[in-house]
Order: structure tokens, then sequence, then C-alpha cells
């Protein structure tokens, strides 16, 4: 039989070839639903991971799923090397779609192009101050910053409701719940004609950067990460934990309300109750399977977009229902949490022991 038993040290091997060893038996297993739900699995696979990428345009539109959850997973991944478990980064990300949707509609017909840049940190300064209150919170009264930023995602969805359905409501929208189009001076340049990729990928990109040059080559960065996994060796390292908490809360804030506020100036151009798309819980998974690394976070962007594209083609081209992309985001965080055993086990070949009264029977 089959044996866990602990390594003298973690495996730098599986360290890495976890994410792809959990990609691989998500693989297996959605080969074996799409055969249990009676369709081709090469079919699937293929509308998966072949179709999003086959032409520029699947590309392009690629690349506009993986941009907020890339700039989400980048800010996650600040809030967990600092062991602050910011849940709520959904929450976040709506009311800086709402931030920014606010000033977009401040704009006209005779706004100039640079209204771009303050309806981008309306969104930024949203997602500051909705993290902010976990921030505070946790802070001042030590409340528990999962429930409370996972609270927070609820309260922001009604405050978006409120605002379409209410006060915000197009009434030359023949009674739909959603906002007037923005104004073309607000809306987000596009990288190239034909494509709905536009310039917050750049800003996505340049934020994996920024990340990286933060947490791997300046002593703030550093006193994040060893807050996170030693606070005590932290705090006698004269580490301040209120700023750390600030700062990863602050800095996931703002790049999900980045990643909103992109999204509503960019591929849907006003604010509507379907906003929320599930990005900020969906850059949990990218943050884990990226190993809350920037380049990693990057690969693990764009798979997940492929499992949000591909589940919407299931549903169009196989007769899938809308929650196959839920199922294989689920499929793969929980292979990758057990994957992530191998890193401080091994698995060993344990034959079968055979007791005396055994050995006498067999006699």
């Amino acid at each position: 039989m089959l044996k866990l038993e602990p390594r003298p040290q973690p495996s730098k091997f599986w360290s890495y070839g976890s994410p792809l060893l959990a990609l691989l038996v998500t693989v297996c297993i959605g080969v074996l639903m799409f055969w249990a739900l009676g369709k081709d699995p090469v079919r699937g696979l293929q509308v998966f991971f072949w179709e999003p990428i086959k032409t520029p345009y699947a590309l392009g539109e690629l690349m506009v799923k993986a941009t907020p959850l890339l700039l989400i997973a980048l800010g996650l991944a600040v809030c967990f090397r600092s062991n602050v478990w910011n849940i709520g980064a959904e929450g976040q990300y709506i009311i800086g779609a709402v931030m920014a949707g606010g000033v977009a509609l401040m704009a006209d017909a005779g706004t100039g192009g640079w209204f771009v840049v303050p309806v981008l940190l309306a969104g930024v300064l949203g997602g500051m101050l909705w993290a902010g209150i976990v921030a505070l919170l946790r802070d001042r009264f030590n409340a528990n910053e999962i429930l409370v930023s996972l609270m927070l995602v609820y309260v922001a969805a009604m405050v978006l409701s409120y605002l379409v359905f209410g006060p915000w409501k197009d009434p030359a929208g023949y009674n739909f719940p959603q906002t007037k189009q923005f104004a073309e001076a607000t809306k987000i340049p596009r990288l190239m004609a034909g494509s709905r990729m536009n310039i917050g990928l750049i800003l996505a990109l340049l934020g994996v950067a920024g990340l990286w040059v933060f947490l791997f080559r300046t002593r703030a960065g550093f006193a994040q990460q060893v807050g996170g996994l030693a606070p005590a060796a932290a705090r006698y390292a004269g580490f301040s934990s209120r700023k750390a908490l600030w700062l990863a809360l602050l800095t996931s804030g703002g790049a999900a309300g980045l990643a909103g506020a992109l999204e509503v100036a960019g591929p849907i151009g006003q604010l509507t109750p379907y906003v929320p798309a599930g990005y900020g819980f969906a850059a949990i998974i990218v943050a884990y399977v990226g190993r809350l690394h920037p380049v990693g976070m990057v690969f693990s962007a764009v798979l997940m977009s492929m499992l949000y594209i591909g589940g919407e083609l299931a549903q169009s081209r196989l007769g899938l229902p809308k929650s196959i992309t839920g199922v294989f985001q689920g499929l793969l965080l929980f292979t990758l949490l057990a994957s992530d055993t191998l890193i401080a086990y091994k698995l060993r070949w344990v034959g079968a022991v055979r007791t005396p009264a055994a050995v006498e029977g067999a006699k």
C-alpha cells in the first residue's frame, strides 16, 4: 500500500510541480465528467483549451478576462504573503466599479480623453476605501478580516443594485436596471482595432513588474513577508504589524478597485447588476495556483480566463449549465490543495506486513 512519509525538508520540485499535477488531474476528472454527461470528451477539452486561443480575436478576449483576474490576484498576493486574509476582493472590485462609474457619468460629449485618468483613480480609491473598512475594524477592534471582508461583498452588491435600480437608472433604458452608456471620452483605450483588449493589460503587466520589485528588492516587501512567515521575528526586528496590515489591505483593495474600473469603463461601458462576475473569488485560486509569485500568477490568470471562456462556450455549444465554470474552478482548487501534500510528504510503497498468525495459517 501507499504511505505518506514526512520529508526532511519541503520539496522544491513539487513546489512548482504541484500546480501542473493539479491541472492534469483536473483535466482527467473533466474528461470523466464530460463522458458521464454524455458529451464528447475531446470536444469538451477543445472548447475549454483550444477555442479560447485559436484566433487573434479569441486571444484578445482571453486577455480581457485575464486582466482583472491578474490585477486582483497581485493585490491578494501581498495580503496572503503578509498573513492577512482578504477574502472580500469581490466587494472591493464592485465598489471600485461603482466609484469609477459615478465619475464616468459626469462626462459628456465635450469631455476630453484625459477623463479616463480620474475614472481609473476613482476605481482605485473606491477599492481602497472598502478594504480600509476591513483594516480599520481589524486594527481597532481585532475583528476577523475573513468574515468582515466577505460580508462586505454582499453590502457592496446591494450598493450597486440600489444605484442601478434607483438614482443612476437610465431613464431612456426601457426600465432595465442599468446606467446610461458612458461617454466615449471615459472609455479605456484599446490596444488594437477589432479587439476589446485594452490598456488594462499593460497596467496589469506593469503591476507584475512592480510587485516583483516590491517583494524581492525592497525593505518594505521584505518586512511584509517576514510579518507573514514569522510575526515574532518581525516584531523583534522592529517591523510594524499595523503598517503591514494597512499596506496589505489598501494595496489589495486598490488593485481590485482598478480591475473594477477597467471592466466597467472598458468591455461593459456602463453599470449593471451583472458587474459582479466572481473575479474577486476566482483570483484567490489564481494567486495560489501561481504560488503567490508575480510571474506565476500571469500563467494562472490566463488558465483561469480559459476556464471562464470555455464555460461560456460550453453553454452555447455543448448545452452544459452555467455552473460548469465553477465546477472546473473548484476542481482546480481542491486538486491543488491535494497536490500540495507532496511538498511536505512523499509517497512510499509499503509491502503488506505478515503477522506471525498469518504466517502460521499459510503453513
